[in-house]
């Protein structure tokens, strides 16, 4: 389905916490409910968080499926630890296979179909805008329709919305449809995009549990979004090279089918997290869950935490190519600069994930996040591709501090509102990143590319200290703290 783009260090993609209690898998007896954050200055009421949902395996599903229980704590002993523990869950290894199909789909789409209009117009315009509407529809989509996240089951959201890509895509293929309707199917895509994102994120806490193995699971999805950014455009153009856009993008109809059929056969059919919707509309339940998840005082600074960064980091990322002109560059160092951010992001994304332990990971949370776009003071003298290039590197590697804010946001919002919570994250962050790339676009029409992407470095900087602060200041009264069980380095959860 549709591209998870998260926040590097800025790309896209805290202090003291309440630790709470979690379920010892060794004890026998029910979880105990997780309490409610405390009521702070400022925030409006949330409800309160439900249970673990975890429970008995359902005997409905195939064997294979019952066998494989979420894994709510790090293993012990000689069960496998870090990533190989997320890909040991069967039902994360179908999600991730989903994930990847759809998002070299996406990928691959995106560029035929700008290809496909600019032959059918002539027109560089409408070619930029066909890539544009990838972005924009986010925030109506995130906004007006995050309830669906929540009030219908997850499995059921997944494929529903990986199926109507399959359809705008098969009818996009069509010879006879206009330009005008390519568009608007582009637009209905990026709309659902956000809905699909939110969705799969809160399943994720379902499939993996609420700790560690939540954590990297979401890290891995990230590591894959950038590399498939990577390499989708480059997959794409070997495709346009042998066949034609309208080819390519037929490809794509077969990626969002089979993601569709991942998800059908691959996981639980678990209930919907709304318990089917509180009688109002599904408008009226999308518009009053942003109301509950902005009006609270944490989770709006968590929010910020991940979407100002990327408004930000987008700048070098839209300004490559004048920056390249104006150093007089090639395009080597054009792909070079291109490059060098989503390398950092996931070295510093895998390091994070298997060489630090959760407490050093919220621990580096808020100063990761402080100084994550000071790289970018470099652009200031100007110095040339190769400083420039370890500098954005530097910038990506930035993103360590998302692994522990994941945890953070997680647990931070309450279960029934968690996929609202997740579509709005994602749809702030694609309209902030497409927001920077316009204000970083029109900036350097009035001053030179280096200075734009220096001023964006110390501005953003100066943004980030500020809610740095309040991050702090929101900050439940107790401070982490790591629980040690059995001479094992055990996740500790924060509120």
């Amino acid at each position: 389905m549709p591209r998870d783009t998260d926040p590097l260090a800025g790309g896209p993609r805290d202090a003291p916490d309440t630790p709470c209690e979690r379920p010892d898998p060794h004890r026998a007896g029910p979880p105990a409910p997780r309490p409610a954050s405390p009521t702070r200055t400022g925030a409006a009421p949330l409800p309160a968080p439900h249970p673990e949902r975890a429970g008995p395996p359902d005997p409905s599903e195939p064997a294979a499926l019952r066998a494989t229980a979420p894994l709510t704590s790090p293993p012990a002993g000689g069960a496998p630890r870090g990533y190989r523990a997320v890909f040991a869950v069967r039902e994360f290894r179908a999600v991730f296979a989903a994930h990847l199909l759809s998002l070299l789909g996406v990928v691959v789409s995106e560029l035929a179909l700008t290809v496909l209009v600019y032959e059918l117009t002539a027109s560089p315009l409408l070619s930029a805008l066909t890539f544009a509407l990838g972005m924009l529809p986010y925030l109506v989509g995130g906004t007006l329709f995050s309830g669906i996240a929540d009030r219908y089951p997850a499995r059921r959201v997944l494929v529903t919305c990986d199926l109507i890509c399959a359809g705008c895509v098969a009818v996009m293929v069509l010879p006879g449809t206009p330009v005008a309707a390519l568009l608007v199917l582009r637009c209905l895509v990026a709309a659902v995009s956000p809905v699909f994102t939110g969705t799969r994120m809160a399943a994720l806490a379902d499939i993996l549990g609420e700790d560690d193995l939540y954590v990297l699971g979401r890290s891995l999805l990230r590591i894959v979004s950038q590399g498939a950014l990577l390499a989708g455009f480059g997959v794409g153009g070997l495709l346009l090279a042998v066949v034609s856009p309208r080819g390519a993008i037929t490809i794509t109809v077969a990626t969002f089918l089979g993601s569709a059929a991942l998800l059908r056969l691959g996981t639980r059919d678990r209930p919907a997290r709304a318990g089917g919707g509180q009688g109002g509309t599904l408008l009226r339940e999308s518009l009053s869950g942003a109301r509950l998840v902005l009006g609270n005082r944490r989770i709006r600074a968590l929010l910020l935490l991940f979407w100002l960064p990327p408004a930000f980091v987008v700048a070098p990322e839209a300004l490559a190519a004048p920056y390249a002109d104006e150093i007089g560059a090639g395009t080597v160092a054009l792909g070079l600069l291109m490059c060098a951010m989503p390398v950092g992001q996931i070295a510093a994304e895998l390091y994070a994930g298997a060489v630090l332990s959760p407490r050093v990971r919220s621990l580096i949370v808020l100063p990761v996040a402080a100084v994550g776009l000071l790289p970018f003071l470099l652009y200031g003298v100007s110095p040339g591709i190769v400083p420039i290039a370890v500098a954005l590197v530097l910038a990506g590697a930035g993103s360590a501090y998302i692994i522990g804010l994941d945890q953070w946001f997680v647990e931070a919002v309450p279960d029934e509102l968690r996929g609202r919570a997740m579509t709005l994250l994602t749809a702030g962050l694609m309209t902030l990143q497409g927001a920077g790339m316009a204000l970083a676009g029109l900036a350097a029409e009035f001053f030179p590319v280096h200075q734009v992407v220096a001023g964006a470095g110390a501005l953003g900087t100066l943004c980030l200290l500020l809610l740095v602060a309040e991050v702090r200041r929101t900050a439940p009264a107790h401070h982490i703290r790591t629980e040690v069980r059995d001479g094992e380095d055990q996740h500790m959860a924060s509120g």
